[in-house]
């Protein structure tokens, strides 16, 4: 068994680098380049999927900023505007507890001038109701009799 090295060795030597050249110039190059154009898209797509991600986490962010922001202010302007329909609240109170005293003090000065008045004419009062007692005397006892 001995091998003999002829010329069909060499037409099938030769024979197998022409396919092999033809395979690669034909199947494995073009597979190749449609293999890094895919890896290249895969990378361009998960390029854009992060940046997208990252812009959405940004943008989450700020409007957790705005909302925060706006609540606070929110806060702050309705702590401004109680304090104001307090401060308001206050001083309509006091305005009218004023009134109410000045009319409380009027009423007892008109009270007190009535008892003044009262007084004065107590002897007046007195004379004509033992007056009209004693003609309730007088007339009762002169139908009595």
């Amino acid at each position: 068994m001995f091998l003999s090295i002829d010329g069909t060795l060499l037409v099938q030597v030769v024979n197998f680098v022409v396919f092999i050249i033809l395979l690669n110039i034909v199947f494995l190059r073009p597979v190749g380049a449609a293999i890094a154009k895919r890896r290249a898209y895969i990378e361009s797509v998960a390029h854009d999927i992060e940046a997208a991600d990252n812009e959405l986490r940004s943008a989450r962010a700020t409007a957790d900023d705005r909302r925060l922001a706006a609540r606070r202010a929110a806060e702050a302007t309705l702590a401004k505007a109680r304090a104001a329909a307090q401060n308001e609240g206050a001083a309509i109170l006091a305005e009218f507890s004023d009134r109410a005293a000045a009319k409380a003090q009027a009423a007892r000065e008109r009270v007190d001038e009535e008892v003044v008045q009262a007084r004065a004419r107590g002897p007046e009062l007195v004379g004509a109701l033992a007056e009209t007692m004693l003609q309730s005397a007088i007339g009762s006892g002169a139908s009595a009799r």
